[in-house]
């Protein structure tokens, strides 16, 4: 899956986890823009395990590894090329 695909997925995703954001922007700050916590990142993680068939280890879980959405999408890409 190329990684426009992925990105389009991702914010598909994160419109079904936190339908409380809007147009996202997967550059932006997840924390400062869209106020995202712990919680949050672990649930779009779960979600995004389904849709794209990867697995995320206990340390990728953590939301002080995602400074921005894009970062999330990067890690998928790199687990989808493995």
């Amino acid at each position: 899956m190329d990684r426009s695909k992925i990105d389009q997925g991702l914010i598909e995703l994160i419109g079904e986890v936190m339908p409380e954001l809007e147009d996202v922007d997967l550059a932006k700050d997840c924390v400062a823009e869209y106020g995202v916590n712990s919680i949050s990142i672990i649930r779009l993680i779960v979600a995004a395990e389904e849709k794209f068939e990867v697995s995320f280890s206990d340390y990728e879980l953590a939301l002080d590894g995602y400074s921005c959405f894009g970062d999330l999408a990067a890690l998928i890409a790199k687990k989808m090329e493995d």
